[in-house]
């Protein structure tokens, strides 16, 4: 089938850094900036917030399995949830229904880290105005967003217990996934090989010594999302100390 919710990719092909990635990049950035701006006001709008940023993630995932269903392409190999992203946007819905702090430490490190490294360097094969486009930037785009929104808006804070949590939580996954991987043929959370386009993976070694580094660097990651608080912290306490 042609056209925008159609599955040739050579119609609507994506290119790297090109213009259309790089608004994207752009609509992050911003997003994240007016919700640190506006921060106040949202949370007057609070409820609205979260049933919006509820329904285009629910919305926009459903279309995509439809979209996979309609024409027969829909494969256990590639559309369980069993993608880290595909993990965090069903952390980020329960988080929006439930407002439940203990999601929220799972889904900052994990959820963060997954959507910007996804953003930066998509495996992705269909370019703008494709509907897949879409789906993936804003999901993506989403994910991260409604972490900020729960730092900025709701005043959530991310803890060391949190990371260790998110940590043994991503490794939970990963083991599941590869038991998945094992059984479909699939390639969850990347534990088979690595993404087909260039990405960070590249840069990490030969498979299967790869996953290994990403371990560290994960580890690494959630802790630079951690330290800004824990410098916060500190300063407040000096602060109170005087």
């Amino acid at each position: 089938m042609k056209g925008w919710y159609g599955h040739l990719d050579n119609d609507f092909p994506f290119e790297l850094f090109s213009v259309s990635h790089l608004v994207m990049i752009g609509i992050l950035i911003t997003g994240g900036v007016l919700l640190a701006v506006f921060r106040n006001d949202i949370e007057n709008r609070s409820g609205i917030v979260r049933f919006v940023f509820f329904l285009l993630l629910l919305g926009l995932e459903a279309m995509y399995h439809y979209w996979m269903y309609k024409d027969r392409l829909w494969n256990a190999t590639f559309m369980l949830p069993f993608h880290l992203c595909s993990i965090s946007l069903v952390l980020c819905l329960l988080l929006l229904i439930t407002k439940w702090e203990l999601v929220f430490q799972v889904v900052y490190f994990i959820g963060i880290i997954g959507a910007l490294m996804a953003i930066v360097t998509p495996e992705l094969f269909f370019g703008y105005p494709h509907f897949r486009y879409f789906h993936f930037f804003v999901t993506h785009i989403l994910i991260i967003s409604t972490c900020l929104y729960f730092v900025l808006v709701h005043q959530y804070k991310p803890t060391k217990k949190g990371l260790f949590l998110s940590f043994a939580f991503l490794n939970s996954c990963a083991g599941l996934a590869w038991m998945v991987n094992k059984y479909t043929g699939g390639n969850y959370m990347f534990l088979a090989s690595k993404p087909a386009n260039g990405s960070l993976f590249d840069y990490l070694g030969p498979y299967p010594y790869y996953v290994l580094v990403l371990e560290v660097v994960a580890l690494l990651l959630f802790l630079a999302l951690l330290i800004p608080f824990r410098w916060k912290r500190g300063q407040q306490r000096r602060k109170g100390a005087l």
